[in-house]
């Protein structure tokens, strides 16, 4: 797996370097947000890890135009320890969010998670595409396929509409929904998962003010219905 840290705290990204290096990974560097953009237009990268404030192109920038190429997964980093900076980071694209100071241990435990995510399970490998309506899931390319329209979702949209789809008609509150795709874990609140069927239904829905697909259950949560 190749990573790219982007951050401009040089002995950070050093820190961080090392630590995956020591896992396995292959890691590249950017300590800008305009070198970042070329890095991951130009390498094959399995994951960002993108921190908010750069010099010369923000990371939300860079976020909002690696989104306009590349679904791969972004991790994003922030000094600022406020909600509207996580919301805005997921709008733009991000799949996680991560406050400094951080523990190592927990940044690799989110990126391993992510990862995971992205790769098929065994169970899914068997069943390698699955079709419902007009609705079609490819496990290996994670790629949803509406009609003869490909959508191009991240990881965490990918993981929202799979489990979505293959419980058609049940309804998930907020928090399970939090628990099941994000991890219990995961210090984020409900209005990470609004975030994300927002977007979701933007590129899945014909009219995202009158969802075909997912439903909101007022009072309870979200479900899927099969047009």
């Amino acid at each position: 797996m190749k990573i790219l840290i982007v951050d401009d705290e040089k002995l950070l990204v050093k820190g961080i370097k090392y630590n995956f290096e020591q896992e396995g990974f292959t890691v590249l560097t950017a300590y800008d947000g305009e070198e970042a953009i070329k890095m991951a237009y130009d390498k094959s990268i399995d994951l960002i890890i993108l921190d908010l404030m750069l010099p010369k192109i923000d990371g939300l920038s860079v976020c909002q135009k690696v989104r306009e190429f590349s679904n791969v997964p972004i991790v994003m980093l922030t000094a600022k320890n406020e909600d509207m900076d996580k919301i805005l980071g997921l709008e733009y694209g991000a799949d996680d969010y991560l406050t400094k100071p951080f523990n190592i241990l927990e940044l690799k435990a989110r990126v391993k998670a992510v990862l995971r995510r992205m790769t098929p399970t065994t169970s899914q490998s068997k069943e390698s595409v699955i079709t419902v309506g007009n609705i079609k899931l490819d496990y290996n390319l994670r790629r949803v396929t509406i009609g003869e329209k490909t959508i191009d979702l991240t990881a965490k949209e990918f993981d929202l509409i799979d489990l979505f789809v293959c419980n058609s008609g049940k309804v998930y509150s907020r928090e399970n929904l939090l628990d099941i795709v994000w991890g219990y874990d995961y210090p984020g609140d409900v209005r990470t998962v609004d975030v994300h069927v927002r977007r979701l239904r933007e590129k899945i829905e014909p009219n995202p003010a009158e969802p075909i697909y997912i439903h909101t259950k007022w009072g309870v949560g979200y479900y899927f219905k099969e047009a």
